[in-house]
């Protein structure tokens, strides 16, 4: 755990941190690959039967007694190598910043490498009622989702962030698991698109999907990603249908779209965050990719590339929630707003390279690295963002049953 104190005001070299940038790059989406496949049937099983409450079950966030303004403290919870670090990789400007201004030490422990694992470690509290001890924490939406859904996070005070209110970009205002953003705030967006390497591709031509599946040239060097939400929402959206309003059919018939490419031979694995390797060597020729990881592979490779295909891309978050019982929310909602400052937004996404869900952020960002705010897999532009889908929520009985299918097809 880390506890902050002063420090002077980041430089913008300091802020740049190339190459640490491109270590989180790969960390970060390593571990979020790690996430999807755990909630296989028999993972879902276990949850209900451990005494989570059914879906739907229990009402609204508990509160706590708000210590925030005598205890000027928060303690967050995030991913490992999700913050931005100095040269000397000890420190994080941007919450040392924080605390500058406003007073208030942020206890920042990089404890979460799986959203199973993390749901694991915070459940016993909020099923018994208890404080978890943290104020704030970052879970991709899916588990977000469903934490709202069983009433363990808390209800967010807009009088407290009127920057988030007013920064967060359109593309994520109002998922359907959280309309309105009454209980969350996105930390990133994470954006699946086509990668390819121009080598390997040999004049063949990728634009969508269906090139993946259907181009006979490409057998056995096509990549599919490991999570279920990925893979089958980008499929869907080749076939025309809304992964955020799709229905049991339409899910089946894209199931089997993906078997028949798996039993011809077309699609040479589904992949974690491993498909980086063999996309730079040409083992893959095309695939789908995580955006985060197309920035430092275009860098690093002068083969790799990558298109939005005109049916449009796939885009999940991270999401910044404050559990039930926590003791500083007003704290922890004064540092939500503060990463929706265009500066602080900028410090952030020079270092991790995500999608920025704050606007305004591209000419902050310009100051710092100006590649970066001139790449929409960061800064996405009008174009690329109207192309943006979200998978939409999912019933537990959904969820078990479509993990489950998805399974077999991948031989998970």
């Amino acid at each position: 755990m880390e506890q902050y104190e002063p420090a002077r005001p980041p430089s913008a070299a300091a802020l740049r941190g190339p190459t640490r940038a491109r270590a989180a790059l790969t960390r970060r989406s390593l571990l979020r690959a790690s996430a999807g496949g755990a909630l296989t049937a028999g993972g879902i099983g276990a949850l209900s039967a451990c005494g989570i409450p059914a879906a739907g079950s229990t009402k609204g966030g508990v509160s706590a007694e708000d210590h925030s303004a005598k205890e000027k403290t928060v303690d967050f919870s995030n991913w490992t190598e999700y913050m931005d670090v100095d040269d000397s990789e000890k420190r994080h400007p941007t919450l040392d910043a924080f605390y500058k201004r406003t007073g208030i030490k942020v206890k920042y422990t990089e404890d979460i490498n799986d959203n199973v694992e993390f749901f694991g470690k915070i459940k016993p509290q909020l099923a018994a009622g208890q404080d978890t001890g943290r104020d704030l924490i970052v879970v991709t939406d899916w588990l977000a989702a469903r934490l709202i859904r069983f009433g363990w996070v808390q209800k967010l005070d807009p009088s407290n962030l009127p920057h988030a209110y007013a920064n967060l970009s359109d593309q994520f205002r109002s998922p359907d698991w959280d309309p309105g953003r009454a209980y969350s705030y996105p930390w990133q967006g994470i954006s699946t698109v086509i990668a390819y390497n121009k080598k390997a591709l040999d004049g063949e031509k990728v634009t969508s999907v269906s090139d993946l599946l259907d181009n006979p040239k490409l057998k056995g060097r096509v990549g599919f990603l490991s999570e279920m939400r990925d893979s089958m929402g980008m499929t869907l959206l080749d076939m025309g249908k809304d992964p955020a309003a799709f229905t049991g059919d339409d899910y089946d018939a894209a199931i089997a779209r993906l078997q028949k490419a798996v039993d011809k031979g077309q699609i040479r694995r589904f992949t974690g965050n491993d498909y980086t390797s063999d996309l730079t060597k040409g083992d893959l020729a095309a695939c789908l990719a995580w955006a985060g990881d197309v920035v430092q592979l275009k860098a690093d490779s002068p083969d790799v590339d990558f298109l939005i295909p005109d049916s449009g891309y796939l885009t999940s978050t991270d999401v910044l929630l404050v559990p039930n019982k926590a003791r500083h929310k007003t704290n922890a909602e004064r540092l939500i707003d503060y990463y929706y400052e265009p500066r602080t937004a900028a410090q952030l996404a020079a270092y991790i390279n995500y999608v920025c869900p704050v606007d305004g952020v591209k000419d902050e960002l310009a100051k710092i690295d100006e590649d970066a705010a001139n790449n929409p897999l960061i800064i996405p532009d009008k174009a690329m963002a109207a192309k943006s889908h979200a998978f939409r929520s999912l019933t537990q009985k959904e969820e078990t049953a479509y993990e489950e299918k998805f399974a077999k097809l991948t031989g998970a």
